[in-house]
């Protein structure tokens, strides 16, 4: 049972890369209020798919108990993922993170799962440079042919290394840019798609990502506090194929841009609190269905699915066929709350809304903090609110933080070099 759970995971990741796109999906309409529905009346569910999904997983756990927040929360190892361009404000020298995320756990695998590895070095006050490693294990995968009859196995994985560089602008302004290098291989060598299919290949990629952050101390009635609003395009990079397919039939990478508000206020010398909300959409074409205007086939290749990345980046604000509540649609928030005591013992809750149509994954998430002197300890916990299963379906996942600049060693008057 294990095997076929693994291979479902695989599948998911080459239909788009092997099925003709947009025939097997059942043609929406628009009724006479202006909604789009299947033929049915029900929904019309226009989920975008992309490949490499292992790329927009959230890693930390601090993150993951707030709803998947991260774009503007105060910095720590972990902002590369989020927002590369907080690094740059870093109170710390340098930090180290380490994530282990287990997947699948509710269907009793073991041996998939998410480590992430992450860090940053201040170079001055205004340079900041990080490094994070992301790899995605897959697991054990048993390959049969059309008869069932076994063909070998192979264990199946994915890798990110992604360095980025960030500068200060400005006391309050800061950006940055991340390179990353992504392999994916989603089968052993020799391994085709059916039994005459395609051969399925590894995947080699470079994307980067683009990132902005400005950040204020202001007074909230006497108390001190601080907001920010933090900005990212993230993977941007050309189109993939596990199967050697030209240009046109190649999948988009999940190209995201992402807006972020965090407003943190010390309540008094030991009460501190921050609530922040995040805004992400995809910047990936929106799948047309037949019936939908635009909608056009060639050689069995819709035409969304021939654009350029940079062409889909600029179309995806404006090509549903659903029009501009269609579009709205797309966006997906979060909300997070963190609450700390004297800095070392934190309590963080948060939401996570996705449209029905547009995936529908729906959760709420908790978890707690630890610190202690260099060490940091974070866990969270996410509890599903739709019909929609979520891989991380009551996980417990956990993050290790290291102040590595705590190692320093004092100067003459008994204080920290900087």
């Amino acid at each position: 049972m294990k095997s076929i759970f693994q291979k479902a995971l695989v599948s998911f990741a080459l239909i788009s890369a092997t099925a003709p796109l947009g025939l097997a999906q059942q043609a929406c309409k628009t009724n006479s209020a202006g909604v789009r529905t299947t033929v049915d009346g029900l929904p019309c569910v226009n989920t975008i798919v992309t490949s490499l999904p292992f790329l927009r997983i959230v890693p930390d756990a601090r993150s993951g108990a707030m709803g998947d927040v991260g774009l503007a929360i105060a910095p720590d190892a972990n902002t590369m993922h989020f927002n590369a361009s907080k690094l740059a404000f870093a109170e710390k020298d340098m930090g180290l993170s380490a994530t282990y995320t287990p997947w699948l756990r509710a269907l009793g695998l073991n041996d998939v799962y998410l480590a992430y590895l992450s860090g940053y070095k201040n170079i001055d006050k205004r340079q900041t440079i990080g490094v994070s490693l992301r790899y995605f294990s897959l697991g054990r995968i048993d390959f049969t042919d059309d008869a069932g009859t076994g063909t070998g196995f192979d264990n199946p994985n994915e890798l990110e290394l992604n360095v980025a560089y960030a500068r200060k602008f400005s006391p309050n302004f800061s950006g940055a840019l991340s390179l990353k290098y992504i392999y994916s291989r989603l089968a052993g060598v020799g391994q085709r798609v059916g039994a005459n299919g395609p051969e399925i290949r590894p995947v080699n990629a470079v994307a980067a990502d683009l990132s902005f952050t400005y950040r204020k101390a202001i007074k909230i009635s006497d108390q001190k506090a601080n907001i920010c609003i933090g900005s990212a395009i993230t993977n941007i990079g050309p189109k993939v194929s596990y199967t050697g397919t030209s240009t046109d039939r190649a999948d988009f990478v999940p190209t995201n841009l992402g807006i972020g508000v965090a407003l943190g206020v010390d309540l008094d010398e030991f009460n501190s609190i921050t609530v922040a909300v995040d805004a992400n959409k995809l910047l990936v074409p929106t799948p047309k269905r037949l019936g939908d205007k635009d909608y056009d086939l060639v050689d069995g290749v819709p035409g969304y699915k021939r654009l350029s990345p940079i062409q889909g980046m600029i179309t995806s604000f404006s090509d549903a066929p659903g029009g501009f509540s269609e579009e709205m649609k797309e966006i997906n928030y979060s909300v997070g709350l963190e609450y700390w005591y004297d800095k070392q013992f934190a309590v963080r809750a948060g939401y996570y809304s996705e449209d029905v149509t547009k995936g529908n994954r729906q959760f709420l998430t908790a978890g707690l903090g630890l610190k202690y002197n260099i060490f940091g300890l974070n866990f969270s916990y996410l509890v599903p609110t739709s019909t929609v299963r979520n891989p991380l379906d009551n996980t417990l996942r956990f993050s290790l933080l290291f102040d590595l600049g705590a190692f320093r060693e004092p100067d003459e008057g008994g204080k920290k070099k900087k």
